[in-house]
């Protein structure tokens, strides 16, 4: 059973022709995002390149092995995501849905 403090990480969609890959994440608002998604990119070994935040969105641009994504987070809606910004972030996607459900 997971605990209060423990985060679960799901595959809400995956649209490999985009690509994006919609994760199910609960328990997070703008102000905790950074630490609530941290174990995450560990365990994937996604580094950060660039971090941006607005009004309601955050948007960071990650790599994992030199291919470069955008992992964005929407407050108002709730929503998590990341894109990838061309053609060989497809399999990386792919790869990475494979990975979930995580709990971290």
């Amino acid at each position: 059973m997971e605990g209060k403090d423990r985060i679960r990480f799901e595959c809400r969609r995956l649209d490999l022709a985009v690509p994006v890959l919609e994760l199910d994440v609960h328990g997070w608002d703008f102000d905790t995002f950074a630490a609530v998604v941290a174990p995450l990119l560990e365990r994937w070994e996604l580094k950060v390149l660039e971090q941006e935040a607005n009004a309601d969105l955050h948007v960071w641009l990650v790599d994992f092995e030199g291919c470069k994504m955008l992992l964005k987070a929407e407050h108002y809606s709730g929503q998590i995501w990341l894109e990838g910004l061309d053609a060989e972030s497809t399999p990386v996607m792919a790869f990475l849905a494979q990975q979930l459900p995580i709990i971290v």
